[in-house]
This record gives structure tokens, C-alpha cells and sequence, in this order.
């Protein structure tokens, strides 16, 4: 096991790992920009450093800078967190060449899985269900025509880069491709330097379930469950829970098998989701997250797991603690993420905390790096925690949802409690019976 490991983050998440580290006794060294020194993540690691100004192309997403902070402390490997530099093949072979050790998937999964054709190529041949549309990139309006005819309207063009919602455009018939196409071509270009595009059938009701995979690099890999996250705005999630409402313990057994199967036969390692939309019983593969989710604690409820110990562990060349038959689902887990945004346009909202309480109670769990008199800097994403709940069945989770949120005491800044309060008041989410459209239906007829 590692001595020592550096964690490439802020916020909550290197929190998260903060505390893996110190119950398994490992130390942790914590990085961060100068807007960041007064960060919780940094006073509760055992060492930090200073990398860089407040932008993160100058700190976080800096290989030099996170390189030399591993030479400076004598950190053995590098735990990402999510988002920054955790899906960067670069990085992790950077991170190799260096002799330290990236806790995540090779950067040869990375690459594949980050491209989303290769990704849907590699998927179908490791058996996995994707949505009809093109082979590959469609490079030209009059192919992009062809498609769409071929696989039937309404289609989405999506980047082949894209991610987080960009490059994403709805053709709903014939005549709306070529605005589509062309703008989803600049958006792809503008946000992630490539212009490559390809097309979907675009599904109308459909849910988001995500299905959690663990692998130990040797052949070996697990499933656990999955995650519905089909509240989404903007293609961003707002409100996960697992299981699933709509999924059976059968549909379960077999997209699980599935998704575990195909991993295991590319050797993968450490935590991965694989993302599917899902309409009519079927499961049609978008993409592969090759790191830790922002939701993973739902999936820690109901298991009883610690997939960032399960990581270091796999990481440092230890078995995986749990086989497929050790796990079974207990209860009900629900997450919802607390951004610092104003209603109703979601715009950020930085500032001063003038007082925070966390709720607790039998079955609350507060993710977040928040406290009394803390700054929220303007530079990086407005998720300022996450409020997870856990029942031993749907309804228990949800009224303990209620209850917790009824506690959480955020002043000073704005922020996206009064959504989910709003939320838990409605048929559909008490019921379980929506979609991906659902939530954006929702805030147009109510916050607008």
C-alpha cells in the first residue's frame, strides 16, 4: 500500500479522499491555487501545497505544477477526484513516465473511452447495447441527411469530444439537420477543438440509468447496481438515486453482466460508470465515465462500500475486497447536489459563508468543504456539496431527504436548496416517474 498520495482536486471531493487516506493511514497531500488556501480540503490533509494562481490551466489542470508538487512531498501516486485532470490520457501517462502511480484506469482506457466513437465502437464489440445511429463520424450535411433518414426522426448530433452537455443539438425533423449539424460542429470546435460529429437516434422518453463497474486490471470485474440520474437541466445532473425506481431485480442481473463482462475483458481498473439511456426495457450505451462520479455515494449506501478505498486499494496492487456474490443491495439511497446559484436562471452565486449546519441524523450524510466564514471563489464549479440520504426503502429515503434539507442551514450565498424542496413536492418524483425531459419541462413552467 501506498505511504502516501497526492490528491489532484478541491471541494469535496478531495475531501472525500482526505478521509479515505487517514482511516486507511495513509498520508495525504493536498494542492491547491491561491484562492484556494483557506480551502477545508487543505487544512485537513496532512501537507499541502501552493500550485499555481486561481485559474486552473495555471494550477489544477497544470502537469508541471501537480508533477512537482509529487517530487516536492515524496508522493507515490496521484488520486484525481473528478473532473480537472482525472479523464486526461496526457496526464496519466505523464504521470507513469514520472514512476508514480495514477489511481484510476490505464491512459490507454482513458483515450478510448474519452472519444465517444471509439467508445461506441469498442462498446458493441464487447457486446454492449448502443442507440442506432451512424458509424462513426459524419463529416458532411449531406451524410448527416442520409442518417437521418435512414435511422428515423427526431436525431441528436453530438460532438465526438463533447461532454457536460456541449456540442448536443436535436434535429426534430428533416428540415431543423442543417442548423443542427453546423451548430453542433462550432460548439464541438469552440468547446473541445474538434469539429467531429456523429449522430443518434434521439430517444423521447428515455431515463438515464448509469451502471457502476469496478476492475482490477487482472480480468476480473465486479458490478454494482446502477444509478438513475434522469433529473438532469442541461444535461446536468441535479438529483440521483439508486436503485433505480423503474429497473427489475432481472433487468438488473443482466445489463449488470453485461457492463461487467465487457470491462473485464479489456482489463480495466479501478471505478468506471458506464451511461445508457434507457426506454421500453432496453439499454442503449452513450459513454463511459472513466473515473469516480460526482454520485458514487448512492451507490456506497446501498452496497455498504468505500469505492475511493476499493481505488487506492486496486491501485497499489491489492485485490479487490469484494467479489460479485459478496454484494447485495440494502435499502434506498438518494443524492441531491447543493450548487451556490441563483434562482431562476442557476447563475453562480460566489461568496461569503455567513453560516452553515450540516444535518445529521440516522441515515444523512453532508458531502462538502463548506463552514462558517468560508469564501466560495468565483473560478470553479458552483457545487458546494452534496446532501445524501439513505432508507431502507424508497419512501423512508425520500421523507429523510425532506427532513435533512429542512436542516441544511447555507446563508451568506445563494443556492439550489429551494429547488429540491420544490421538487419533493411533486407526484413525479414522489412516484419515481420521469424522464430526462421531465425536470426542464418543469423549471419552465415554474421558475420562469
Amino acid at each position: 500500500m501506498f505511504d502516501k498520495i497526492l490528491i489532484a482536486n478541491r471541494g469535496e471531493i478531495a475531501l472525500r479522499v482526505v478521509r479515505a487516506c487517514r482511516e486507511m493511514g495513509i498520508q495525504s497531500v493536498a494542492v491547491h491555487s491561491t484562492a484556494d488556501s483557506d480551502a477545508m480540503h487543505v487544512r485537513m490533509a496532512d501537507e499541502a501545497v501552493c500550485i499555481g494562481p486561481p485559474s486552473s490551466a495555471q494550477s489544477y489542470l497544470s502537469f508541471p505544477a501537480v508533477l512537482s508538487a509529487c517530487e516536492i512531498t515524496g508522493a507515490q501516486a496521484i488520486h484525481p477526484g473528478y473532473g480537472f485532470l482525472s479523464e486526461n490520457a496526457a496526464f496519466v501517462q505523464a504521470v507513469e513516465d514520472h514512476g508514480l502511480t495514477f489511481i484510476g484506469p490505464t491512459a490507454e482506457h482513458i483515450r478510448v473511452m474519452g472519444d465517444k466513437i471509439t467508445a461506441k465502437d469498442t462498446m458493441k464489440a464487447l457486446g454492449v447495447p448502443c442507440v442506432p445511429g451512424s458509424d462513426g463520424g459524419v463529416p458532411t450535411l449531406e451524410d448527416a441527411q442520409r442518417i437521418g433518414e435512414e435511422v428515423g426522426y427526431p436525431v441528436i448530433i453530438k460532438a465526438t469530444a463533447g461532454g457536460g452537455g456541449r456540442g448536443m443539438k436535436v434535429a426534430q425533423t428533416a428540415a431543423d439537420m442543417e442548423q443542427a449539424f453546423h451548430s453542433a460542429r462550432a460548439e464541438g470546435k469552440a468547446a473541445f477543438g474538434n469539429d467531429e460529429v456523429y449522430i443518434e437516434k434521439y430517444l423521447t422518453t428515455p431515463r438515464h440509468i448509469e451502471i457502476q463497474v469496478f476492475g482490477d486490471g487482472k480480468g476480473n470485474a465486479v458490478h454494482l447496481g446502477e444509478r438513475d440520474c434522469s433529473l438532469q437541466r442541461r444535461h446536468q445532473k441535479v438529483f440521483e438515486e439508486a436503485p433505480g425506481p423503474c429497473i427489475t431485480p432481472e433487468l438488473r442481473a443482466r445489463i449488470g453482466k453485461v457492463c461487467a463482462d465487457a470491462v473485464a475483458q479489456i482489463n480495466y481498473i479501478g471505478a468506471g460508470t458506464i451511461e445508457f439511456l434507457f426506454e421500453n426495457d432496453e439499454f442503449y450505451f452513450i459513454e463511459m465515465n472513466t473515473r469516480l462520479q460526482v454520485e458514487h455515494p448512492v451507490t456506497e449506501g446501498i452496497f455498504g462500500v468505500d469505492l475511493v478505498r476499493e481505488q487506492l486499494r486496486v491501485a497499489a496492487g491489492e485485490p479487490m475486497s469484494f467479489a460479485q456474490d459478496d454484494l447485495s443491495i440494502n435499502g434506498h439511497a438518494i443524492e441531491v447536489r447543493i450548487n451556490a446559484e441563483k434562482l431562476p436562471n442557476f447563475a453562480p452565486c460566489p461568496g461569503k459563508i455567513t453560516q452553515y449546519h450540516a444535518p445529521g441524523g440516522l441515515g444523512v450524510r453532508m458531502d462538502s468543504a463548506l463552514y462558517d466564514g468560508y469564501s466560495i471563489p468565483p473560478y470553479y464549479d458552483s457545487l458546494i456539496g452534496k446532501l445524501i440520504v439513505h432508507g431502507r426503502d424508497r419512501p423512508e429515503a425520500l421523507a429523510r431527504l425532506a427532513r435533512a434539507l429542512g436542516e441544511l442551514i447555507v446563508d451568506g450565498v445563494d443556492t439550489t436548496i429551494p429547488l429540491f424542496h420544490a421538487l419533493l413536492a411533486e407526484e413525479a418524483v414522489q412516484t419515481g416517474e420521469y424522464n430526462i425531459h421531465w425536470l426542464e419541462h418543469w423549471l419552465e413552467e415554474n421558475l420562469n
